[in-house]
């Protein structure tokens, strides 16, 4: 049986059900329609989908929420561009893969932090997965009465959301000072 759909449901009601109001979101996928049925199912948001040149081509201060679905190495100047295309109270959430390669992902996060108030790894099954916030914390403020009214999950639930974020020891001790919560 495949588990797609604990990976499309945590890559999108984690930062949608993390930020008070998201309007605008984009979706870099190169096959989107897992994660966006998934988006689909929470009123008022819309969904703008494109590679990830179009984080380069971005308008400034557009998305409220930039998903990033693919394990292709991210450069220093693009989170400098999701910074600039991402409004003030905006997030992203990318995948990661592991945190068990501790050079690029210390690399990768150092990278996030460097334009992100809030970096946070959260696992869903065994994929790994980055928040980023300028402000929103994805456990403190996690909309909860959001997240009880999404019909049709199989997955994801409030429980699940807090809890994808609990880490091990051995991670916390590695990604001390790197990982900002």
């Amino acid at each position: 049986m495949s588990k797609e759909f604990i990976y499309n449901e945590m890559m999108a009601h984690i930062p949608v059900c993390s930020h008070k109001s998201p309007k605008n979101v984009l979706l870099i996928s190169n096959a989107p329609e897992g994660i966006q049925t998934e988006l689909a199912r929470h009123a008022g948001i819309n969904v703008t989908t494109g590679t990830l040149d179009a984080i380069a081509k971005g308008e400034d201060s557009t998305y409220d929420i930039v998903l990033i679905d693919s394990d292709a190495s991210i450069s220093r100047a693009t989170y400098a561009h999701l910074n600039r295309i991402v409004k003030e109270d905006g997030l992203i959430s990318s995948l990661n893969k592991t945190l068990d390669d501790e050079s690029a992902s210390k690399e990768q996060l150092s990278a996030i932090g460097e334009y992100f108030k809030v970096v946070m790894p959260y696992k869903a099954e065994d994929n790994t997965m980055i928040l980023a916030s300028k402000s929103y914390h994805p456990t403190a403020d996690v909309i909860l009465h959001r997240t009880d009214l999404i019909d049709g999950l199989s997955y994801y639930n409030c429980d699940i959301h807090i809890s994808a974020f609990a880490m091990p020891n051995y991670i916390r001790k590695t990604y001390r000072g790197i990982i900002k919560n």
